[in-house]
C-alpha cells in the first residue's frame, strides 16, 4: 500500500537571506503512516527552477542514507533532518545565483508530493547600459554586463519591488526571464503616455540574440566599504585604478556604488571613476548643484579615459 505525503509550510513559501549567509528552505512531511527517511524506496529531491520555470537544475537527491548534491551546490547543501518529518534544505554561502524558486519533491512509490519555496536576497536593482550607449545589449551581452558588475540580471519580482519602492526609469531593459520591461512611477509622454497608469511597462518576450536593449541588474551587499579616495589632483582612469591599489583597495564597480547609496545611504557630490570606465556619484540627500530633485546615483558618462578631470571611488573588502 502506497503512503501519501504532503509538505506543510503554511505561509512560509518565501525565505529571505543575505548574501554570503546560510539559510534553511523549509519542507516538512505530513506522514499518514510511520516511516522515516531511511525507508526503502523513499526519495527526497530538491531542484531549482529556471527564471521562466521551463528547466530544473538538480540541487540534492536523498534516498535513505545515500545523498548527492550537484554542480554549484556541491558542498553547500544538506538536509536538515531535525526529525523524521523534516526534509528542509540547508544552503550555505548564499550567492546571487541562488535567488529564485526551489522545488522540494517527496516520492514514495506512486505518490509524488511537491512544494515550492522562493529564496530572496536583500539587494538593489539598477539599470545598466554599456559604453556603446543605450539599447546595445542582446540578452547574452546583458547577462555578461551584469556579471562584470558583480551582479545578475534582475527578475520580474525584483524589478516590481524596486518600482514599489519608487524606481522610475524610462529605458527598457532585459529581465532574467527574457522579457523586456521598465518601471514608471510618474507617467509622462515619452514613457508610455501621460495618461497611462504607473507600473511596469512590458514589451514582452524578445528574441535573445537579435533584440537589443539595456538591462536591469540585481546585486546585494558585500562585506567591505565604498569610499571616496582623497587625492590632491584629478586622475586619469589608469591613475585612478593605481591610486586605489596603492591604498590597499580596488576601484569600485557600479553595483558597489548602488549598494552603498541605496542600502547604506552613502552621499558624495564628487564625480569619480568606476571600474567600467564610467563616472558617477551617489546622492542620498538631494540638493542644488548635486541632484536637486531626487536621490539617485548620478551618471556623468563614459569620458575619455585619458582625461584628468575626475577623482575615484574605491572599494576595500573586509579581511
Amino acid at each position: 500500500m502506497a503512503v501519501a505525503y504532503e509538505t506543510e509550510l503554511g505561509d512560509q513559501n518565501q525565505v529571505f537571506a543575505s548574501r554570503g549567509s546560510n539559510v534553511t528552505l523549509p519542507c516538512r512531511l505530513h506522514r499518514q503512516h510511520g516511516m522515516s527517511f531511511g525507508s526503502v524506496g523513499m526519495r527526497i529531491k530538491w531542484t531549482k527552477l529556471s527564471a521562466d520555470e521551463s528547466l530544473e537544475e538538480d540541487v540534492l537527491v536523498s534516498m535513505g542514507f545515500h545523498k548527492k548534491s550537484y554542480d554549484s551546490f556541491q558542498g553547500r547543501v544538506h538536509l536538515q533532518e531535525a526529525d523524521d518529518d523534516d526534509a528542509s534544505l540547508v544552503l550555505s554561502d548564499v550567492s546571487l545565483d541562488d535567488v529564485g524558486k526551489f522545488r522540494c519533491e517527496v516520492i514514495d512509490g506512486i505518490d509524488d508530493v511537491i512544494h515550492e519555496v522562493t529564496l530572496e536576497v536583500q539587494g538593489v536593482v539598477f539599470p545598466y547600459s554599456p559604453r556603446l550607449g543605450r539599447y546595445n545589449l542582446n540578452f547574452h551581452d546583458a547577462e555578461q554586463a551584469c556579471l562584470d558588475q558583480d551582479s545578475v540580471v534582475a527578475s520580474f519580482d525584483q524589478l516590481y519591488e524596486a518600482w514599489r519602492s519608487g524606481m522610475d526609469w524610462c529605458n527598457a531593459g532585459w529581465l532574467n526571464d527574457g522579457s523586456v520591461q521598465y518601471p514608471i512611477t510618474k507617467p509622462r509622454g515619452p514613457c508610455g503616455g501621460a495618461n497611462a497608469r504607473a507600473g511596469l511597462r512590458n514589451y514582452g518576450q524578445r528574441e535573445k540574440s537579435k533584440s537589443h536593449y539595456d538591462v536591469f541588474c540585481f546585486t546585494s551587499g558585500l562585506k567591505g566599504r565604498l569610499y571616496w579616495l582623497v587625492q590632491p589632483d584629478k586622475l586619469t582612469f589608469t591613475e585612478a585604478v593605481q591610486a586605489c591599489q596603492d591604498d590597499g583597495a580596488e576601484i569600485a564597480n557600479v553595483s558597489q556604488m548602488y549598494v552603498a547609496w541605496k542600502l547604506n545611504g552613502y552621499d558624495r557630490c564628487d564625480s569619480g571613476w568606476l571600474a567600467d570606465g564610467s563616472v558617477r556619484y551617489p546622492i542620498s540627500r538631494p540638493r542644488m548643484n548635486c541632484s536637486p530633485t531626487e536621490a539617485a546615483v548620478r551618471f556623468v558618462g563614459f569620458p575619455d579615459k585619458k582625461q584628468k578631470l575626475f577623482g575615484v571611488y574605491c572599494f576595500k573588502g573586509q579581511q
